[in-house]
């Protein structure tokens, strides 16, 4: 069956390599805008997206991220941008997939549109530290919201990468 949406599901690559060159806010507000209708429970739209375009707050976070393994490294692979993606634990009980469904339609809106992306764990982890909590508070945010997701986003540098075969086992029908 051949479908846009469908292949752009299964076209979509994880990048970590990324040029400098910023994503157009045209491009960034659709992305934007496609995460929000991911599906909620009970309708509670209850997480929230901070995109961070500045060049050093995308590499302070980045720094706390590559803290928390513990290495010298750019765990956000240079991207100019990172959309975080945050859960809030006092809403429904279901925040933290809640989240995860934002940012599964944030990188796929984003290969739509021909922008690279990868999610980049350790969101937790960075803004429950003493120096994520104080963003979090610069960013209106209380200490119910969660961080859940990195979305690193930009340009890819190099080839892109290929799938790996599908697992055999992946699909059971009963």
């Amino acid at each position: 069956m051949e479908n846009v949406a469908l292949e752009n599901l299964k076209t979509r690559r994880s990048v970590r390599s990324f040029s400098n060159k910023p994503v157009e806010q045209e491009k960034l507000d659709a992305i934007l805008e496609a995460a929000t209708y991911a599906p909620t429970g009970m309708g509670s739209q209850s997480p929230v997206i901070v995109l961070v375009k500045s060049p050093e707050m995308v590499k302070k976070i980045s720094k706390l991220n590559a803290r928390v393994i513990g290495r010298e490294t750019d765990p956000f692979y240079g991207a100019p941008a990172v959309a975080v993606v945050f859960g809030n634990k006092a809403s429904v009980p279901t925040w933290f997939e809640d989240a995860c469904l934002v940012a599964g339609n944030l990188l796929n809106a984003a290969h739509a549109v021909g922008v690279d992306s990868c999610f980049v764990y350790r969101a937790k982890e960075v803004f429950s530290s003493r120096e994520g909590l104080a963003l979090l508070k610069e960013w209106g945010l209380n200490e119910n919201y969660v961080g859940v997701a990195n979305c690193v986003l930009g340009y890819g540098v190099g080839e892109a990468p290929q799938p790996a075969q599908r697992k055999p086992d992946y699909i059971k029908i009963v």
